[in-house]
């Protein structure tokens, strides 16, 4: 392996290691016949690896735990032949959290909840080759000498996580039963994202869908793909977009999120021909559209140098907050990399049009 491709790899390994895990488990049991009345909390103890009762307990208060499709509370006996339905989140690694002074750019913040506007080249976890600078060093350097309701310090909880060089809005809890409800709503599609994205190529339609299944590739497991609907590869994936603006060479676009597999935005429009511009894991670090003149391959690169990364943004995000009931919604603006290339694009047309009409 020569000093390109281990770079390569390394690159592949940090842009999706924070992402090879869902951040929740769905389980389904069903009670055995013989089995004596016991409560559902010392019962799903004894079934749920690297649990708590105390996570048990929160998961029912969130209405995560069903038994015959009803919520049902901690105190609940399990009879025989009951069927549980659970959604619990995945414990962290167990990985020693190093607090850093990082800089975030913080939108919102109460007792349960904090909501960042990410930038881009920030990790959000821990993982292989990137231990430390993570977005989650970052607040557990915030939340230094910070307790919880029970005493316990103040830890940073993932409900959901967006790629390293994906800038745009996250949403993180600080509690166990925030992280319950919010990891529900993630599940039952109730949680309003948005992202914008410039990518190559331009669309005959304003405004589309893209289904398909989403799932590591058999050839590199560094990178995701697609697969038919019936295919027994990959999960379900559902993708919404529709146009911005057109630039003729590339188009910025909005995309609507129905589920969130891991890379699903970057692999959905890959899939249909419009990779992301500038990136390089998905192949839109090329020239794929416009001319062969120098010119214009010189513009290219520019844009690439101007935004060393792929074009894509979490622009929007509305949520239930897990506690008040409060509808919240936030919206935040391009960075000023993202900006930049949108406004070379535009002139770029605007030239090319008054050059075609002299």
């Amino acid at each position: 392996m020569n000093k390109e491709e281990i770079n390569d790899k390394s690159e592949k390994e940090n842009s999706s290691s924070e992402e090879r895990e869902e951040l929740y488990e769905h389980y389904q049991f069903e009670v055995d016949k013989g089995q004596e009345l016991m409560r559902i909390d010392k019962y799903l103890l004894n079934l749920i690896p690297n649990t708590s009762r105390n996570k048990i307990q929160q998961a029912t208060k969130a209405n995560c735990i069903l038994v015959n499709e009803q919520p049902e509370k901690q105190n609940y006996r399990v009879k025989p032949s009951d069927q549980i339905t659970i959604l619990m989140p995945n414990p962290q690694r167990e990985i020693e959290i190093i607090p850093e002074d990082i800089h975030l750019d913080v939108l919102y913040e109460d007792d349960d909840l904090i909501i960042i506007n990410k930038q881009a080249g920030l990790v959000v976890h821990p993982a292989y080759g990137n231990y430390t600078g993570t977005l989650v060093n970052a607040l557990t350097f915030r939340f230094l000498g910070k307790v919880t309701t029970d005493g316990k310090p103040l830890k940073p909880l993932l409900v959901h996580r967006i790629d390293k060089n994906t800038s745009g809005i996250i949403m993180v809890t600080k509690s166990e039963l925030a992280q319950m409800k919010i990891s529900k709503n993630f599940f039952d599609h109730t949680i309003d994202r948005k992202y914008w994205a410039l990518v190559w190529g331009d669309f005959q339609e304003d405004a589309g869908t893209i289904e398909a299944k989403v799932g590591r590739n058999p050839k590199d497991r560094f990178v995701m793909t697609t697969f038919p609907p019936d295919s027994d590869q990959g999960k379900h994936a559902v993708t919404h977009w529709k146009v911005i603006e057109r630039f003729g060479y590339v188009t910025l676009i909005e995309c609507v999120l129905e589920t969130g597999r891991t890379h699903q935005i970057r692999v959905h429009l890959k899939s249909i021909g419009h990779p992301l511009f500038n990136d390089e894991i998905y192949g839109g670090n090329f020239i794929l559209k416009g001319t062969t003149f120098t010119k214009y391959k010189q513009f290219i690169h520019n844009c690439f140098d101007i935004m060393p990364r792929h074009a894509l943004h979490a622009k929007q995000l509305g949520v239930t907050h897990p506690v008040s009931g409060e509808y919240l919604f936030f919206d935040s603006e391009l960075p000023e990399d993202f900006k930049n290339v949108i406004e070379k694009w535009r002139n770029y047309i605007k030239y090319k049009s008054l050059e075609e009409d002299e």
